[in-house]
């Protein structure tokens, strides 16, 4: 019963660090049709951004609130400066664009901050462990068990309710349309693309005292998160909660019960999930 627990609560931790990258993924896909394969360094760049905030002050709420906002600034620059240029373009120049942006971004912390690894610590009040039955657990996983789920609830109530929200998904629908009553596309994009990398900074300042960093941590999740948004449904945003959460799990028994089989969970998860519904779980059919 203690295993099984814990197994669980690793999972649902892991799930909920895929979901927020997954959904600045599925966010700026839905919205700008683009495929962000830098998704993951920015991601990184979050992580390595927060430890150097805390480096000059001290405080890990201070680096957690700086490095992903450095990062979506830094990605606005992107949208706008690079990205904007391949919109209704093939997608191989998509592609090619932000693998060049993922090589840069990869490259860029090797020379600020070496290849090494780097260890970041949780806050005080989230520092330690607590008792579970016979075990204990750290209580900085189970933070990021809640944090998931509060900021998922957060952007979903931004879209559904807010003039920003309403403006995106309007946008999303008929960029034409939206800008010939007023809307000022390109700014409305570069903004959804800052708030997708956002995200993927969030996540990765969240993940810093959950793992040590390492110029290639992007590698991973960048690669779990395709999974996630592929099986959840390009675009969907249900989809990608509910794929982060299933494959967090499925990653998290699966190093009990499957050995070395584990490493393949992710594309067997998705393979399956193609299989049954081949646009995904919330995926639109044509």
């Amino acid at each position: 019963m203690e295993s099984f627990i814990i197994n669980l609560l690793n999972g649902l931790s892991w799930g909920m660090l895929l979901f927020l990258i997954s959904v600045g993924l599925t966010t700026v896909f839905g919205v700008l049709g683009v495929l962000n394969f830098a998704h993951g360094s920015f991601f990184m760049l979050g992580a390595y951004l927060c430890m150097q905030v805390m480096h000059i002050v001290p405080s890990f709420w201070v680096g957690l609130l700086v490095g992903p906002l450095v990062v979506a600034l830094l990605a606005a620059l992107v949208e706008k400066q690079l990205l904007r240029r391949v919109y209704g373009r093939d997608i191989a120049f998509q592609l090619l664009l932000t693998f060049a942006i993922l090589l840069v971004l990869d490259d860029g912390v090797r020379i600020i901050w070496g290849p090494g690894y780097h260890v970041v610590e949780p806050p005080a009040v989230l520092a330690g462990v607590f008792s579970l039955f016979d075990n204990t657990y750290p209580i900085y996983r189970l933070f990021l068990v809640f944090a998931g789920p509060v900021i998922g609830l957060m952007l979903w109530a931004f879209f559904r309710f807010s003039r920003w929200g309403k403006r995106i998904r309007a946008a999303a629908m008929d960029p034409e349309m939206a800008e010939g009553i007023g809307i000022r596309v390109p700014l409305l994009f570069t903004a959804v693309f800052a708030l997708g990398c956002w995200l993927a900074g969030m996540g990765g300042a969240l993940a810093a005292p959950h793992q040590s960093l390492a110029p290639a941590m992007g590698e991973r999740i960048i690669i779990e998160s395709f999974i996630v948004v592929v099986a959840g449904g390009m675009g969907s945003f249900p989809g990608a909660f509910i794929g982060a959460l299933a494959l967090g799990l499925f990653e998290s028994f699966g190093t009990v019960f499957l050995g070395r089989v584990q490493m393949a969970i992710p594309y067997i998860v998705l393979a399956a999930v193609l299989l049954i519904r081949p646009r995904g779980l919330f995926g639109q059919e044509d």
